[in-house]
Order: C-alpha cells, then structure tokens, then sequence
C-alpha cells in the first residue's frame, strides 16, 4: 500500500477548508481531476471514505473530520520543527497564510509588504481576502487581522491599532437624495449594508445624552468592506466606512461625512489574532512584531 505524503496532508486541509475540489485545484494551477484522482488515492491509503462529493460541493464524512484533525496536528508540528530550525538560524522563514478584510488589506497590509519583504525576505504571505469570519484551525490561517470589542477565547490576540467607521456617501448622491441631519431620516435613505459582517450594519449614534441605534436594511448591499465603499463612490447611497479609508476620500471631494456631528462608538481595537500552537514560531513573530510597528505609525485619522 502506498504511503501519503506530506502534500497529500496540505492538499486535504486544503480541499477541506475550501469545500470543493475545482477550489483546491485552482489554488494549485492543476486539473480537477488530478486533485479527485489524489483524494481517491488518500482515501485508498486511509480504507475509508473521507469525502461526500457531489457537482457543487464537497463535505467530510466523520472519518474524515478525524483524518482533517490528524492532518493539522501533523502540520503543525512540522511547522514548530521548522520554526525551531528558523529560530536557530536567525531567520524566519516560510510561509505565512493571513486572513483580513479588502479595507484592511488595502489600507494597511498591502502598503507594508515592500518593507516587510525587505526585513523579511525569506517569508512567504498568503492573503485571504474578505469579512467571513474564518475558522483558523481548519483553513490553515496563522493570522487573522480582525476588529474585536474583545478578542475570542481560544486565540492569542495582539492589538495591531484602531479602526473606527463613519457614514459617508458621494455629494452627488447627497445632491440628490438630501442629507440627513438626524439618525431618524435615514429610513427615508438608500443605505449600503454588509451581508457578511451583519453586526456592521447596527449603526449607533450618540449626542448629548442621546443615543439611537439603526438597524440599516440596505437597498444595496456587498460581502466585502472595500465594495460597500465603492457602492457609495458611485452615488448608490450611504455606506459605513472605515474612517483611515475615507479620510482620503473625503479629501479629494468624493465622499463627504455623514450625521458627522453625531458622535460614531469609540474606534476599535484591530486584533492579529493566532491559533495557540502557532503564535510563536519565528515566521509569525517576525510578522507580528513588524505590523504591530507598522500599524501604530499609520493610527487613523477620525474625519
């Protein structure tokens, strides 16, 4: 009987956590049917069925879910003998799979590759991109970067900077539709919702002992930070932004500050948040240590 490899464990973790075969067999540049024949031949190897695939998806028997399990505690210790090994030589090395929101990235992760690189060139960053919340463990994330009153139990969390949000929308918009001056009037708006991050869309509002909170139901609506930003660049309504990504915006004229003069909740903390076994391996300090300096040189300035 043949043996699995070590890329059999990382493309089953993978195949698992994308919940699809095509999925796991665009992120490797080969044919579908080359990564059904290898899930067949770990299945072989296993003498059990792992997997339930059907045309659209694909979902893990319980002997799967056990072989998923075996396969990340496999791939975690070989990633804390490789840290150990990059510990030694002085150089952290690998690579580092980071989970974040498009604002995010955009704004602050993309801008600090080139220096990271620099600092770091022996690191490998893979980004996933988007507002679902992911499950660490079971997508093989080291990092994810994630807003947080208060991080989850289970993760170590480190605070990386601030993110607050406002209400802005296009002056043409504003032209058009009229601009709110009280929390009240905005049902009579076309609002810019995510569907994603629904706990986004509770808008709170506070002045002078006053506080309101809207449920906004959006006329429009994206999965992802960085569309809902550009919904309201294009004057289709009123959208919750992350101020550090409007600030530029509102400068440049394109967007203009929304029931500004009702004080937004306090900014919150921006979390690096790491599965426990992983947080200290070289190559997730060195990424740790660098975006907590790069973060707090670039805090947000409030609109």
């Amino acid at each position: 009987m043949r043996t699995l490899s070590l890329d059999d464990l990382h493309l089953f973790t993978r195949v698992a956590a994308l919940g699809s075969l095509s999925g796991a067999a665009r992120e490797r540049n080969a044919p579908a049917s080359q990564v059904s024949r290898t899930l067949a031949r770990i299945e072989s190897c296993c003498g059990a069925k792992l997997a339930h695939r059907t045309t659209h998806a694909l979902t893990l028997t319980p002997e799967g879910e056990a072989f998923l399990a075996h396969c990340q505690r496999m791939l975690a210790s070989l990633d804390e003998l490789e840290g150990e090994f990059s510990q030694a030589a002085a150089t952290p090395r690998g690579l580092v799979r980071v989970a974040a929101s498009s604002v995010v990235v955009q704004h602050r992760l993309l801008p600090s590759l080139p220096a990271l690189a620099k600092r770091h060139p022996e690191l490998r960053i893979d980004m996933l991109v988007g507002d679902r919340l992911s499950d660490l463990a079971r997508e093989g994330i080291d990092i994810a970067v994630r807003t947080a009153e208060t991080p989850p139990p289970g993760l170590v969390a480190r605070q990386l900077g601030l993110l607050g949000r406002g209400l802005f929308a296009s002056p043409a918009y504003l032209a058009h539709a009229g601009t709110p001056v009280h929390p009240s009037e905005l049902g009579r708006h076309q609002l810019i919702t995510n569907s994603a991050a629904t706990h986004l869309n509770r808008w709170v509002f506070q002045r002078a002992g006053q506080r309101i909170e809207h449920v906004a139901d959006g006329h429009w609506r994206a999965d992802d930070t960085g569309v809902v930003a550009s919904l309201a660049l294009q004057g289709l309504g009123i959208g919750r932004i992350a101020t550090f990504a409007a600030a530029p915006l509102v400068q440049t004229g394109q967007l203009a500050p929304v029931l500004a003069d009702w004080t937004p909740p306090a900014a919150l903390p921006i979390y690096a948040m790491t599965p426990p076994a992983r947080h200290r391996l070289p190559k997730i300090r060195a990424c740790l240590d660098f975006w907590s300096v790069w973060f707090g040189a670039a805090e947000p300035k409030m609109v």
